[in-house]
């Protein structure tokens, strides 16, 4: 039997809870042994949750009980976070994560200190919430050299702008809404701003090329300049406006890393995804395009992969999978450099340019990039 602790008893931390707990047959069959819940750590109280009386504020009780295997972290940030991983590893336990920032501001660090103490740290969470795209680019496409990934990876803003599509919301209008759904945050900044989607890129781009790509290096663009006209516009041209993430690998090894909205044609694979569903594309050299496609966030969605990570790792705890990547910069490029057709529009006046980098683009009141 191998025993776990949970860090923050959150949307995804209670989603863990419930899925360690309600499918406890299928996650012992799995990791082939029980897995039990021993600790939940959190400063609040949950006098009425049925996981109360395994709650716990004393993360040392964790840190110092060698009958826990696995440490979940469901905190956020890289405060608590960061320094409640560190010693999880360093006291030789196996660490599981749904945080995008942590990984990609401290991977590097914290994946060489569980090598260092031969125990896994995994995050498929932190990408694609309950969509497995992590495993399958470490392991599935691996024999492939990855040329470009492209997709949606933020639940808030694909709601929004899809609200704004189908029920003619402003911006908003369309925020509020998906606020009082639960999609977006009181603070909805990382995710308008796009840094939710940064962060989730660059672990990307560090696991397809193996090197490190700083979220501070990600030409990066928001949805909070994207008016309605916009999206009736492209909707009338056959189309949607999304805000996707882009890596591209060129021929001379130069990688180029963005996030913008773009006019995506009704042709795309990601033209169809809309609410809050999630979709990337992964191009390899052999295997061609394959997308993946599912619910990006949520606590049972979230706490599905996490659950998964914590079953790979009791699966692996004798020979630690070595995924990972080195500090060295991934060599980039500046995508404004790359050429692609644009939808711009002055006023009411929407028009197609030829491909152009985005320095030659006619001066416009806005302009998207085209998905080709």
């Amino acid at each position: 039997m191998k025993n776990i602790a949970i860090l923050g008893f959150g949307t995804v931390g209670s989603g863990v809870a419930k899925v360690l707990t309600e499918n406890r047959a299928e996650v012992a069959a799995g990791a082939g042994e029980e897995v039990c819940l021993k600790y939940i750590v959190d400063v609040r109280d949950f006098p009425d949750s049925p996981f109360a009386p395994l709650l716990v504020k004393d993360f040392a009780l964790v840190e110092q009980d060698p009958e826990v295997s696995v440490v979940v972290e469901t905190i956020g940030g890289c405060g608590v976070a960061l320094d409640f991983t560190r010693r999880a590893l360093k006291a030789g336990k196996h660490a599981v994560t749904s945080n995008k920032q942590l990984v990609a501001e401290h991977g590097v660090e914290l994946l060489a200190l569980a090598k260092g103490k031969g125990v896994n740290y995994f995050f498929e969470a932190s990408v694609g919430g309950g969509i497995p795209l992590l495993r399958p680019l470490f392991n599935d496409l691996s024999a492939n050299k990855i040329l470009s990934m492209k997709g949606i990876l933020n639940g808030t803003t694909n709601y929004i702008l899809t609200a704004m599509d189908r029920s003619g919301m402003e911006l908003e209008a369309a925020l509020k809404e998906a606020q009082r759904l639960g999609y977006a945050e009181l603070n909805p900044d990382s995710d308008l701003d796009g840094t939710d989607a940064v962060r989730k890129t660059c672990i990307l781009a560090d696991l397809a090329w193996g090197r490190e790509l700083k979220p501070e290096r990600v030409s990066v663009e928001g949805i909070r300049n994207v008016a309605l006209k916009d999206i009736r516009n492209a909707s009338a041209a056959g189309g949607s406006i999304k805000l996707l993430c882009r890596l591209l690998r060129g021929e001379d090894g130069l990688c180029y890393a963005w996030v913008a909205p773009h006019f995506v044609p009704a042709e795309s694979m990601l033209s169809g995804v809309n609410e809050a569903f999630n979709a990337l594309i992964i191009t390899g050299n052999m295997v061609g395009d394959t997308m993946f496609y599912g619910a990006g966030a949520g606590s049972l969605p979230t706490a599905s992969a996490v659950v998964g990570d914590v079953i790979d790792a009791v699966r692996h705890a004798s020979s630690p999978r070595g995924i990972g990547w080195t500090g060295e910069d991934l060599p980039l490029g500046d995508p404004e450099e790359l050429s692609s057709r644009w939808y711009i529009r002055n006023g009411d006046t929407w028009s197609l340019t030829d491909a152009l980098p985005a320095a030659k683009v006619p001066a416009a009141e806005a302009k998207y990039r085209v998905l080709d």
